[in-house]
């Protein structure tokens, strides 16, 4: 008798609490928006991760917010998200900051800046040290309000069509890098050729240009850059950890209703843990079939890792000079990933490395 009389009082209580929940959603606003992303659609991982987004955000909403996603070029080309949302042409926008270098290298340190922190420190940067507060600072002189999104996790170092075994091997190189990476580059004589993505390829296959980076293996696979260039190098340095952010119009941002707001902040996190996730369970595979191709992979040598790491040093300390906006953000970055690196290279390095030797 007393179980009958549990399950009974327990289902009034799912009853109840079902007929509440639509009544909730019924007093919740319509509400249409449109968002910008900064890829094109073939880039599953990337612009995948922006319907992933859309998706989440409807889901949680009951349907009741809905976003229109448009591809790199549909609405604004890819580097036009930045302005599009500031400018409300798109209340949001789904793009990686360091593309906005020009404007203001401060925003690169939102997606990942040379010899900079791995995608678990980014993430520990922004929930539990300063990087939510100094970039929102940043970010809201735009009119934009951004939360983390996604991440690639340590990027690869690029295609070269000849094999780099020193410095001197960099010198005069044209490579398909831009904004602060190709600065930094350019102090060890590289000369920094800013390409779209669709003109790497034939780029590479004519010997316009000497080397490219790109992703990773799943992304740079399907583009075919080991049918052009042999030599694929490791690990992208001035992509440790390179972050993908949702922008969001300001004032937009401020009309939305409590509720959708916390929703919108819920679903970019777990997009930022999708995207890292499909990165990691997909370029294994790519990167074995790549190799099984024919490519050749090659760590850059140290003392190129040395003199790269020296010109990214000396080029904080110019920017930080003249900049005081970049200078108070990356202060605190450096402070912070040299503490996170003092943690890391203890527990989690140490069993890393072990497990990384082991062989199957």
């Amino acid at each position: 008798m007393e179980r009958r009389s549990f399950l009974k009082k327990a289902s009034v209580g799912l009853a109840a609490s079902a007929v509440a929940l639509p009544a909730l959603a019924q007093t919740a606003p319509v509400i249409k928006w449109r968002i910008a992303s900064s890829f094109p659609k073939s880039l599953d991982t990337l612009h995948g991760s922006a319907e992933f987004l859309v998706k989440r955000i409807s889901d949680m909403t009951g349907g009741k917010f809905q976003i229109q996603l448009f591809a790199a070029g549909e609405l604004v080309p890819g580097p036009g998200v930045h302005d599009a949302v500031k400018d409300n042409t798109v209340e949001m926008g789904f793009t990686c900051s360091y593309y906005y270098f020009g404007k203001d290298p401060t925003y690169c340190i939102d997606t990942a800046i040379p010899f900079g922190m791995n995608s678990r420190q980014t993430d520990a940067w922004y929930r539990q040290g300063n990087g939510a507060k100094l970039m929102g600072e940043f970010f809201a002189k735009s009119n934009i309000v951004a939360f983390p999104s996604g991440n690639t996790g340590v990027q690869m170092g690029g295609w070269f069509r000849k094999e780099i075994k020193s410095v001197a091997d960099l010198k005069g190189l044209k490579m398909r890098i831009a904004g602060l990476a190709g600065a930094v580059l350019s102090k060890v004589g590289v000369v920094p050729q800013q390409i779209s993505g669709a003109d790497i390829y034939p780029s590479l296959e004519k010997g316009t240009i000497d080397a490219a980076e790109w992703v990773g293996p799943y992304d740079d696979q399907k583009m075919g850059f080991n049918k052009v260039a042999k030599f694929y190098y490791y690990p992208g340095w001035w992509e440790g950890g390179p972050q993908i952010s949702t922008y969001i119009n300001a004032q937009k941002w401020a009309e939305l209703p409590q509720e959708y707001r916390t929703i919108v902040q819920a679903a970019c996190a777990d997009t930022n843990a999708e995207m890292c996730a499909r990165y990691d369970a997909k370029n294994p595979l790519a990167l074995r079939q790549l190799l099984a191709s024919g490519t050749q992979l090659k760590p850059f040598p140290k003392d190129v890792l040395e003199e790269c790491y020296t010109a990214a040093m000396e080029y904080y300390a110019e920017i930080s000079a003249k900049n005081p906006q970049f200078k108070k953000v990356y202060d605190d970055y450096k402070k912070f990933t040299d503490e996170q690196n003092s943690w890391f290279r203890v527990a989690e390095g140490s069993y890393s490395n072990f497990m990384f030797s082991r062989k199957s």
